[in-house]
């Protein structure tokens, strides 16, 4: 078994030239809804419907793989910035049950809807920087 010292053979590049694309940019597109690549075109035609490739660039993304990720990271989100939130009001100022359930129940509701479609740009964003799934430079 071959032991290298060095372990930076593992990131090396596969090819001369080789550059990663912008993930922080993609995302921040992808966040805004727009285009991972040119950050022209929009990215959703609908609340969630992702287009089939981009008005500007051209870019496909009917080959993308979001699918419940940015649910699950909704939930985590809106989870942990509400349920502080909750125990801080309830201990401050103790509000009748019905008027707290009301106060979150629109409060969580109102942060997911807003969060969910700039997750799902995001993780396509994410997904179009890494080169993963059908996202894949071609030659």
């Amino acid at each position: 078994m071959t032991q290298h010292a060095d372990p930076s053979h593992l990131h090396a590049p596969t090819t001369e030239g080789d550059d990663q694309r912008p993930r922080w940019n993609a995302m921040w597109r992808g966040w805004r809804g727009k285009c991972p690549k040119c950050g022209s075109g929009p990215l959703l035609r609908s609340y969630l419907k992702v287009n089939d490739d981009c008005a500007v660039c051209r870019q496909e993304f009917h080959h993308h793989r979001a699918d419940d990720g940015p649910a699950y990271l909704t939930i985590l989100f809106v989870g942990h910035l509400m349920a502080p939130l909750l125990h801080w009001v309830f201990v401050t100022w103790r509000p009748e049950p019905l008027t707290l359930f009301t106060i979150f129940a629109v409060g969580c509701v109102g942060l997911s809807l807003y969060l969910l479609p700039r997750l799902k740009g995001a993780m396509i964003g994410f997904q179009w920087a890494k080169e993963m799934g059908g996202f894949a430079r071609t030659t």
